[in-house]
């Protein structure tokens, strides 16, 4: 099997939504070159993976009604960027994409209580699924809990979803001398982790192949490079984005998110550069002035080389 054999099985068995795929792209290859793209440019970027013209419009278009991209007009031509409302999350979750397992647990909790009609059925039906989203769990009615919570991401999601008056957050921790179970039992209660893990698993199972052919192939070329790191952070982002983030302490061993993130990093590793000269190209084909990659891309999976 080569490189090409392997995309290709990949594009027929597990074909990328083209909306999801837009925006693993705007992630991966447009922010890091100042968060805008030409429409042109980006037809082009998503055509190597089966996207036509017609459906990328009408995935734009979508995003922008839910608020993720805006667009820009110059004369006959369109721009489409990131929204400011839509960046910090969307900074948030590159992060948790890119960045080393090292979370580690303090022994306490993030509890958030929504209290009895504090807030109403939108508010709620809201916060809940932001704080899913955000790795939390349902421990008790109307109780969400974390272990090793970020306050200022969780200040953010309060005031976006427009609660952050209307409820307590405070961090809990064991009583000496009271007894109970301990604290980290909350994982067994709180967490189905089943699903992440096969998950994890899965991606595992379908990029190891990859990495051995790249270990043993000729460099990449540009466009080849560029959707195989596209497909990989597809993926991978698909898979860790159900990952509730816990502490290490708190995981299963072994845990395969390690070995998940090992893997995609150094099949990033074999693939960002050359990808990096397909991007800049085909940017360049509508905007002469199109940025390189700034400096916090070469921090990606603990520091690019």
């Amino acid at each position: 099997m080569t490189c090409n054999d392997w995309i290709a099985h990949f594009l027929a068995n597990d074909p990328p939504r083209s909306k999801s795929l837009v925006v693993t792209i705007f992630g991966d290859a447009i922010v890091p070159h100042g968060g805008l793209v030409w429409l042109g440019s980006l037809i082009n970027l998503l055509e190597p993976f089966g996207v036509n013209d017609r459906l990328l419009r009408t995935s734009v278009f979508r995003l922008a009604q839910e608020g993720w991209l805006g667009a820009q007009r110059d004369g006959r031509r369109s721009s489409y960027s990131i929204t400011p409302e839509a960046m910090a999350r969307f900074s948030r979750a590159y992060r948790r994409i890119y960045a080393p397992l090292t979370l580690h647990w303090d022994g306490t909790w993030t509890l958030v209580l929504s209290g009895a009609g504090n807030i109403g059925a939108a508010e709620r039906a809201a916060l809940r699924k932001e704080l899913l989203w955000e790795g939390y769990s349902v421990v008790a009615p109307g109780v969400f809990s974390h272990p090793a919570a970020d306050a200022q991401v969780l200040e953010q999601l309060l005031t976006r979803t427009g609660v952050k008056d209307k409820l307590f957050v405070c961090q809990a921790s064991a009583l000496p001398g009271a007894g109970g179970r301990p604290l980290r039992e909350l994982v067994e209660d709180g967490w189905d982790l089943s699903a992440v893990v096969a998950g994890y698993e899965g991606f595992t199972a379908q990029f190891q192949p990859l990495l051995a052919l790249l270990q043993g192939a000729p460099a990449l070329e540009p466009q080849q490079a560029f959707i195989i790191r596209s497909l990989l952070v597809h993926a991978y982002r698909r898979v860790q984005l159900h990952d509730p983030q816990l502490p290490v302490e708190l995981l299963p061993e072994p845990w395969p998110g390690a070995q998940a993130y090992e893997l995609a990093r150094a099949v990033y590793q074999l693939s960002y550069a050359p990808a990096e000269q397909y991007i800049m190209a085909t940017l360049h084909r509508e905007d002469e002035l199109a940025a390189e990659a700034d400096a916090s891309f070469y921090q990606r999976f603990g520091g690019l080389h």
